[in-house]
């Protein structure tokens, strides 16, 4: 190439600039704000058991691509008004802003344990899963989320607020990873349908992006 000849720095200061550039695009962020949107389906089997569905978008990249859709089945068992087993399954399709795809099969045995308190309601959910994922390497982990509910008014409707709390410990670390803190408020709008607005902020110094401020909406439906 004639027109580099004689000019090594400039061909050097190119490549360079290049090789930066390409590093830039390719990097997964830190930190990004997202919209979850879940989608619940309960279908009653018996008094004491539902059959339940799930389907989930997430919207990533500061809220303009897809980055994430699961979808997954499982039961309600509900052995008393304190205790309600919740086994499940799902599958996920992912792919972080700037990064590779990423495919997720996930079973998870769960148990939650409730107590009125008041008008407060006071729930703590304990779940052990096993992730098997590509290109990661399979996983166990476990979550607890405690939560704290209380009804309320505006006007004529009838509301609930909540927070809640949710850590994470994984096996293939060995340390507690993750931490997901939100508040929100839910309506019942009839036996069928009960929506759910919230505000999640996650933290997670682990994965990328692990930081993620998080605009989330619930609606369940029970047919």
């Amino acid at each position: 190439m004639k027109f580099f000849e004689g000019r090594p720095l400039l061909l050097t200061a190119m490549l360079v600039s290049i090789t930066v550039h390409v590093h830039a695009q390719s990097r997964v962020p830190e930190t990004d704000t997202q919209n979850w949107n879940d989608v619940l389906f309960s279908i009653p089997m018996s008094k004491r058991v539902d059959f339940a569905l799930q389907g989930t978008l997430r919207i990533g990249d500061n809220i303009t691509t897809p980055v994430d859709e699961r979808w997954g089945l499982g039961w309600v068992i509900k052995v008393n008004k304190y205790l309600t087993f919740t086994p499940n399954y799902f599958h996920r399709e992912a792919r972080p802003p700037h990064t590779r795809l990423e495919h997720e099969d996930r079973v998870t045995l769960g148990a939650v344990v409730q107590k009125s308190i008041g008008k407060f309601t006071l729930s703590d959910r304990n779940w052990v899963e096993h992730r098997w994922r590509i290109p990661q390497i399979d996983a166990w982990r476990y979550r607890n989320r405690v939560r704290l509910e209380h009804p309320f008014k505006v006007n004529k409707t009838n509301l609930t607020w909540f927070v809640s709390n949710e850590v994470f410990y994984d096996w293939s670390f060995h340390d507690w990873v993750r931490n997901r803190a939100a508040v929100g408020a839910m309506h019942t709008f009839n036996k069928h349908f009960t929506g759910e607005l919230y505000y999640m902020r996650q933290n997670d110094g682990r994965t990328r992006p692990g930081d993620i401020h998080i605009i989330g909406t619930v609606m369940r439906f029970r047919l």
